[in-house]
């Protein structure tokens, strides 16, 4: 026998409806739930200008604590070594324990992390043997909470929002993390002109800290809403954590998903980490190249609110993900050329707004199609296995790019003296705008699917008599 189908949609096989046939449901939204994105915005941003407080000034870091460059740049890779493995854990505390105890355990180990930061330039730890290990201890404390809201948005929109507000409140959860990044490589710069004013940047940081931790303690006080807002978020967790990570790697749509979208991940987060190195070579200065990164997430947050507006009102996650990773991997062949010439800043500023608006704006698209795909696992499962994905591939590229390069001399290079030689990152950039092309050619063919989720709730709007969504 065919499926039926409702709203032009085919309605899934009866074991996937299974969990959500039961009792008519009134649902309902509440005005909470903007509280509640309120304070995993702050939390996401916060730390995202933890993870990144050093890297803008590495050197004023470096002086100010004696150490080398290499134990500056493990500040923020500590942040990719712990989240790996944390991930995995994290999927079980958001799909299990629920989200609320996952934001205020994220928002106090954040708050623990800036706290530890803090002491470590405290003047009663005057030996320089223990100021760095503290250090290193408050950046884990805070590369543990990383996983647990970065995992959060697709939870969040799924059991807070109604089905047509679902994609813009993850666009805009998702897009807090960035535009942490974005204030730390703003604000780093200006208020740490020299190695003194260390101890001022860390106590600036921590506020927004104190203020996500305020937030999700006091603010989120259920774990779920009363009732819920649709037929999915009734349903959120209705797959125990090891059957649900049995089915996703099952699933073969998910599968493609997770290795070719979290390549798209990965290559960004070595753009953004290489991204000085590439340009410096070529006589662009540092300023510039924080410009370009800053035009790169601004409109990668500008291109990811209009894509959450659109899929809201068309539901078409697929087909706006395969046409902007087309278009990603085309601004990142012509960042690979373009980035080879010489004085063509207004050139460089131009890729990298398109790269960021193209390719970083389905970063929350893509994570709700992976919901749709692997419904009815759990949000922060499927969300997870993606993150782990792209951090894994991630780390791959950071080691891999670098060591295709080649040392060059030249007069011209803007690199600072005392780093090393120059490198020509002419190879390194064309691999990484080749992996980009072969993963949005392989995901652009290979991916299909059905919106499980959508489906599911159409089913059972139809079979409930639902026309419409009651709001607080």
């Amino acid at each position: 026998m065919e499926p039926a189908e409702a709203g032009g949609r085919a309605l899934p096989e009866a074991g996937i409806l299974a969990p959500i046939l039961g009792p008519t449901l009134a649902y309902r939204s509440y005005r909470r739930r903007w509280l509640v994105l309120l304070a995993t915005c702050t939390l996401s941003c916060s730390n995202a200008m933890c993870w990144l407080t050093f890297a803008p000034v590495a050197d004023q870091t470096a002086r100010y604590f004696h150490i080398s460059m290499d134990r500056v740049n493990w500040l923020s890779m500590i942040y990719l070594v712990v989240g790996v493995p944390f991930g995995f854990g994290t999927t079980w505390i958001l799909d299990t324990l629920g989200l609320k105890t996952s934001l205020i355990l994220s928002s106090w180990l954040n708050l623990a992390g800036c706290a530890v930061q803090y002491l470590s330039v405290a003047f009663f730890i005057p030996h320089d043997n223990w100021k760095y290990p503290l250090l290193m201890v408050g950046q884990t404390l805070g590369a543990l909470a990383q996983p647990l809201v970065l995992f959060s948005p697709t939870k969040l929109a799924a059991l807070w929002f109604p089905e047509q507000q679902r994609a813009t409140a993850n666009m805009i959860s998702s897009m807090a993390n960035p535009l942490g990044i974005l204030f730390a490589n703003i604000l780093s710069p200006m208020l740490v002109k020299e190695p003194s004013s260390v101890p001022m940047l860390l106590g600036v940081y921590a506020v927004p800290a104190v203020v996500a931790c305020l937030l999700t303690t006091v603010g989120i006080r259920d774990k779920v809403p009363p009732t819920p807002p649709s037929a999915g978020a009734a349903n959120s967790t209705s797959e125990p954590f090891i059957t649900g990570m049995k089915m996703l790697l099952k699933n073969k749509a998910y599968l493609i998903l997770m290795v070719c979208f979290g390549g798209g991940v990965g290559i960004f987060t070595s753009f953004s980490a290489l991204l000085q190195q590439i340009m410096c070579v070529r006589g662009y200065s540092n300023s510039f190249a924080g410009l370009c990164g800053a035009l790169f997430i601004v409109f990668g947050i500008v291109g990811a609110f209009a894509l959450g507006l659109y899929v809201d009102r068309t539901k078409k996650f697929m087909e706006t993900t395969k046409i902007n990773f087309c278009l990603t991997a085309f601004a990142s062949i012509a960042f690979a050329l373009v980035s080879r010439i010489r004085d063509q800043p207004y050139g460089l500023a131009i890729v990298c707004s398109l790269f960021g608006l193209f390719g970083f704006s389905i970063y929350p698209v893509g994570m709700e199609l992976g919901v749709e795909c692997s419904y009815p696992v759990g949000e922060a499962t499927s969300a997870g296995l993606i993150f782990v994905s792209g951090q894994l591939q991630g780390a791959l590229f950071i080691l891999l790019l670098p060591a295709l390069a080649r040392p060059v001399t030249s007069d011209g290079s803007a690199c600072q003296v005392g780093v090393g030689a120059a490198l020509d990152w002419t190879i390194p950039t064309l691999v990484m705008a080749g992996i980009c092309s072969l993963e949005a050619c392989c995901f652009a063919h290979f991916f299909h699917t059905e919106y499980r989720r959508i489906s599911a709730e159409d089913y059972e709007d139809i079979a409930a008599g639902h026309d419409g969504i009651a709001t607080e």
